[in-house]
C-alpha cells in the first residue's frame, strides 16, 4: 500500500516537469496579476466614491455592484467574445485570442468584488471619523488616505477576493482566449485540457502548481494584512 502511494506521488510530482509548465504558470500570473491591479485601480476610488456619497438611486446602484459580484465568468466571456470577435464592434482591434482579451474579460469579474468589498469596508468605518478629519483641516485626499488606512485590513481582503476571483477563472478564459498553446493557455485551461485527454496525472500535477500559486500570492497579502499595526 505504502509503495502504491509512493509510486502515485512520485507520477504527480513528475508530471510538474512535462510540457511548458514555466510559461503557463508565469502566464497565468501575468495575466491574473495585470487583471487584479486594473481592478483595484478602477473599484478603489468607484467603491470610495460610492461608500462616501449619498444621492437618490445610490441604493439601485449597490445593487447593480452586488449582482456584479455574481457575474458568472462564462456569460462574461461570451459578451466579450462577442464583442471582440471580427464582426463586433471592437474587432478591428484584433484583441481575440490573446492575453490581452483574457485580461479585460478577467478585469470584469474581479471589479465587482473590489468595488464591492470597498464599499463594504469603509461603510463600516465609523461616520464621525470623517468628520473629525475634516474639522482637523484635512483635504478631500487627505481624508481619503486615512479612511483608506483606516479600512486598510478589509480593504486587503478586498484585494484577495479579487485575485482569487480571476485565478480560478476558466469559462471566460477558454471563450476569448481559446487555451492556445505557448500564447494563451493558462493552468486552468490546461488543467482541463488534460482532463479531456485524459492525463490526470498531469491535470492533478498543474492543479497542485495552481494551488501552490494561489497559496503564495495570499500568503504575501495576508502577511501584508497582518503586519500592520496593532490597537
Amino acid at each position: 500500500m505504502i509503495g502504491w502511494l509512493a509510486d502515485q506521488v512520485q507520477q504527480v510530482f513528475g508530471g510538474l516537469v512535462g510540457g511548458d509548465l514555466i510559461g503557463i504558470t508565469v502566464l497565468s500570473l501575468a495575466v491574473s496579476g495585470f487583471a487584479t491591479a486594473i481592478s483595484l485601480l478602477i473599484g478603489l476610488p468607484l467603491g470610495t466614491w460610492l461608500a462616501l456619497s449619498r444621492f437618490r438611486s445610490r441604493g439601485l446602484v449597490l445593487s447593480v455592484v452586488n449582482t456584479g459580484m455574481a457575474l458568472p465568468p462564462v456569460v462574461v466571456g461570451l459578451f466579450v467574445a462577442f464583442t471582440l470577435w471580427r464582426s463586433g464592434p471592437l474587432g478591428d482591434l484584433g484583441l481575440i485570442y490573446t492575453p490581452s482579451a483574457m485580461v479585460i474579460a478577467e478585469v470584469i469579474i474581479a471589479t465587482p468584488v473590489i468595488l464591492g468589498l470597498t464599499v463594504a469596508a469603509l461603510g463600516q468605518l465609523d461616520p464621525r471619523l470623517r468628520l473629525q478629519l475634516m474639522g482637523l483641516g484635512a483635504s478631500r485626499w487627505q481624508t481619503v488616505w486615512w479612511l483608506w488606512r483606516e479600512a486598510r485590513l478589509p480593504l486587503l481582503a478586498a484585494l484577495m477576493a479579487g485575485f482569487g476571483s480571476v485565478i480560478s477563472e476558466v469559462g471566460a478564459a477558454m471563450m476569448v482566449g481559446g487555451n492556445i498553446a505557448h500564447q494563451t493557455r493558462v493552468l486552468t485551461t490546461a488543467i482541463v485540457l488534460e482532463v479531456g485527454r485524459g492525463e490526470f496525472v498531469q491535470a492533478v500535477a498543474l492543479g497542485l502548481v495552481l494551488l501552490a500559486l494561489a497559496f503564495a500570492v495570499n500568503g504575501v497579502l495576508t502577511w501584508a494584512q497582518q503586519r500592520g499595526p496593532r490597537r
